[in-house]
């Protein structure tokens, strides 16, 4: 029986696995985790919402109910093509059909300062570190008596106004608003500011006007302060020097603003278009290897004119035209050219507001937030899941709670202590006996 190996336990790969379930082929998915990621929540774990338990599954559970597919857990190091061979920290796996779905990693676009001073917001070790500062910058301004230093760890810049920085900025503003204010009654809240810088001059950049605009209004009714036209030009523990020579002060950086194809698709020596990505042919095969398809954000696929964004829609409808192509080698039929249909767009922008475009339909405010809700909770995976999801949103809905405040790290990977931060404490009263 002829084998596929599946690179990424992402959408595409989730998706193509599930695609050849019926098909005469043995599969095997293999990811460097044990979990699948629901990625559009994953800023509810940094914002303290949700538990990681809630948007990631065990890979293994996923796949029970599929007779002819299997796991293994590696990190791919590299790609034998010529011997059809993965490469893995594990052991290598010999397959007959290939399919490349290892995704996105972070793009800080060759700013080695940036990236060694923003954290970023794209994996669940993201999510966690990045709900730790936050909680950890709070209970270290409790402590300072510089006002300053004070100022500067309650200030917090989010680095790219799409979809995550959006929902990212709004999620930390009702954070802070609705529930840090009433855990910190000591610490003058005045003092916090979230700032959204982006390159380009609206957010929600592939977004109508309309629905641009609407986002605009909502962040600044949270009191978010806008950024437009503003690239980051410098970086580093402070703060950022930003294109216009502005310098924002804030010791907590979040980068949302780029992602590339991951470093696998360096290693396939073919040509790469943006983002690192590789030009497949119309059918989703690496040109000159027939027996291998590339999906979702390692592959560049053109539609109308432009590349496909990076995104989970085209991943997964990428998955399925590649297990369809498959099949369609194994009988020996001509294979599918792939075509994109758009399902839309949305974004959430906090309690009662998102934007949304779905066919043509586009929608803002409360109406648009509700959509978002029940699509996003009818997205996850397991019952169990949405069920505590739901309850959590409800509980944060109605009471402005958020129960996840836990500042959870181990004991070899402790938080860094930003300097001047804890220089103060000298000078603050002995609050043992409290």
């Amino acid at each position: 029986m002829p084998t596929v190996v599946v690179v990424g336990a992402g959408f595409g790969g989730i998706q193509a696995v599930r695609a050849l379930k019926r098909a005469p082929v043995q599969t095997v998915l293999v990811d460097q985790h044990n979990f699948h990621l629901f990625t559009p929540l994953l800023y509810q774990v940094a914002s303290a919402l949700l538990d990681p338990s809630e948007i990631a599954h065990p890979t293994r559970s996923m796949l029970r109910g599929i007779g002819n597919a299997e796991f293994r857990l590696g990190r791919v190091t590299g790609l034998d093509l010529a011997g059809r061979r993965v490469r893995t920290d594990a052991g290598d796996l010999v397959y007959d059909y290939l399919i490349l779905a290892a995704g996105s990693i972070v793009n800080f676009f060759g700013n080695t300062a940036l990236e060694r001073s923003a954290s970023p917001l794209k994996d669940l070790g993201d999510g966690l570190a990045l709900r730790n500062r936050i909680l950890a910058n709070f209970e270290r301004a409790a402590w300072t008596a510089d006002p300053a230093v004070r100022k500067a760890l309650l200030t917090f810049a989010v680095v790219g106004g799409g979809p995550t920085g959006v929902e990212y900025a709004g999620a930390l503003s009702e954070l802070i608003k609705g529930v840090l204010r009433k855990d910190f009654p000591e610490l003058d809240m005045s003092a916090v500011e979230i700032v959204l810088v982006e390159a380009l001059p609206s957010v929600l950049g592939s977004y109508p006007p309309r629905l641009q605009q609407a986002a605009i209004r909502t962040l600044k009714r949270k009191g978010i302060r806008l950024i437009f036209n503003a690239p980051v030009q410098q970086a580093d523990d402070q703060g950022l020097r930003l294109g216009s020579g502005e310098y924002v002060q804030a010791r907590t950086v979040i980068w949302t603003a780029g992602v590339r194809a991951a470093a696998l698709a360096e290693a396939l020596g073919q040509p790469l278009g943006r983002q690192s990505r590789v030009k497949v042919e119309p059918t989703l095969q690496l040109p000159g290897h027939p027996e291998v398809f590339v999906v979702g954000d390692m592959a560049e696929v053109v539609h109308t004119g432009q590349p496909l964004p990076m995104v989970i829609q085209p991943a997964m409808q990428e998955a399925r035209c590649a297990a369809r192509n498959i099949q369609h080698l194994l009988r020996g039929e001509p294979l599918e050219t792939f075509r994109y249909s758009d399902l839309g767009q949305m974004a959430t922008i906090g309690r009662n507001s998102a934007v949304a475009e779905i066919k043509g339909i586009r929608l803002s405010g409360f109406l648009g937030w509700s959509v978002w809700l029940v699509f996003h909770l009818l997205q996850i995976v397991d019952f169990r899941s949405r069920l505590v999801v739901l309850i959590n949103w409800t509980v944060d809905y109605v009471f402005l709670d958020r129960p996840v405040r836990l500042i959870a790290r181990s004991k070899d990977n402790p938080l860094p202590d930003p300097e001047g931060a804890g220089k103060d404490r000298d000078a603050l009263p002995d609050r043992r006996s409290v």
